[in-house]
């Protein structure tokens, strides 16, 4: 290996990362995957289903298309594992993979433990189930304030509303994914209508997150079974690179147990709470990567990704200025949907 390769840990984005913004994301940035594309297009054009192409080419983002599961998990794959494939291998060692939710999928994608057809078959089964079945919702709130400083009583506040809002009748609320600097809640409509009600305006939190259904909860236990019977475990392959998924543990390329990563997958990752902020943690502390790179579209993830690290102090990291400081010398995480980093880190 080259002396002058990084380490690099891939951490992969989940639903609500391809926006307005992100609109055409694909067609710019990877005409030189055609084959990729239209197999794609090709597997959702056999499922009746708008490909790819014309989402990302429509004319105008329209929130009700792009934003709805079925259309929203495929298109994010394209556009990440299009990213993933244009990481520069004379640059970047990858060292492990990890993600945000949805990006669990793509981790799988990204390690080859999932071939590219069995990866598609997984996202957009999933995209469809979500967008048919999928009761309640998400919403978000912050922890930290404008300098990523914790709130005083914030976490204590949160957990007495999550108790209180239990005891009430008809209501069911969960800790959906810890998102570094902010706690994603998971519910079914009568108890986030009561969390909205209680909870103090700040900014724009709360924020109940559209066409989200109540990710990474009990709720979400018959989409479980329905993914169990609809995707067998023997499309899955031990990983090629280390995987670090919503637990922290890490599954490595020759002692993976590929009916338990399975189990995993279509179980405790989609009816349990996703700590992306303890996965990230274990991915700096069991590979001190040289860098972490985030595939794009968009870059919701930079953010609680920072925010991660600063709660560890990784690298003496302790504020949003020092994080902000050293991006602008020696940057830690590259965001591939930026366009002033996309540079650093493609071929």
């Amino acid at each position: 290996m080259s002396q002058t390769r990084k380490t690099a840990i891939v951490v992969c984005p989940g639903r609500g990362s391809y926006n307005k913004s992100e609109l055409g994301y694909l067609y710019r940035n990877h005409a030189d995957k055609a084959e990729l594309i239209h197999s794609i297009d090709d597997y959702r054009l056999q499922n009746q289903q708008p490909t790819i192409t014309e989402l990302d080419q429509a004319k105008v983002f329209d929130p009700r298309t792009h934003t709805r599961g079925d259309n929203a998990s495929s298109l994010i794959y394209a556009c990440a594992y299009a990213d993933y494939l244009s990481i520069d291998p004379e640059r970047f060692d990858i060292v492990g993979i990890t993600g945000n939710s949805m990006g669990w999928y793509l981790a799988l994608a990204c390690a080859n433990s999932l071939n590219p057809g069995n990866a598609l078959e997984l996202i957009n089964t999933m995209g469809n189930l979500m967008h048919a079945q999928a009761m309640g919702g998400q919403l978000i709130y912050p922890l930290l304030d404008e300098n990523w400083q914790a709130i005083p009583g914030r976490t204590e506040t949160l957990n007495d509303l999550l108790r209180e809002i239990n005891q009430q009748q008809d209501c069911e609320l969960y800790d959906s994914i810890l998102l570094g600097g902010m706690r994603v809640f998971a519910g079914n409509d009568a108890a986030l209508d009561a969390l909205m009600a209680s909870l103090p305006k700040a900014q724009i939190y709360p924020m109940r997150l559209p066409n989200h259904g109540a990710f990474h909860s009990p709720l979400m236990q018959g989409i479980s079974e329905q993914a169990r019977e609809l995707l067998p475990a023997s499309g899955f392959h031990t990983p090629e690179i280390p995987l670090i998924d919503g637990r922290a543990t890490t599954w490595q390329p020759l002692s993976s147990d590929t009916t338990k990563l399975w189990d995993y997958t279509l179980g405790h990752q989609i009816i349990r709470t996703y700590n992306f902020s303890r996965a990230i943690q274990a991915s700096v502390q069991e590979f001190a990567p040289d860098c972490l790179i985030i595939p794009g579209p968009g870059n919701t993830l930079g953010g609680a990704t920072a925010q991660a690290l600063i709660d560890i102090r990784w690298q003496g990291l302790n504020s949003k200025q020092a994080f902000l400081e050293r991006q602008q010398n020696d940057p830690f995480i590259l965001s591939m949907g930026l366009d002033e980093q996309r540079p650093l880190v493609v071929a």
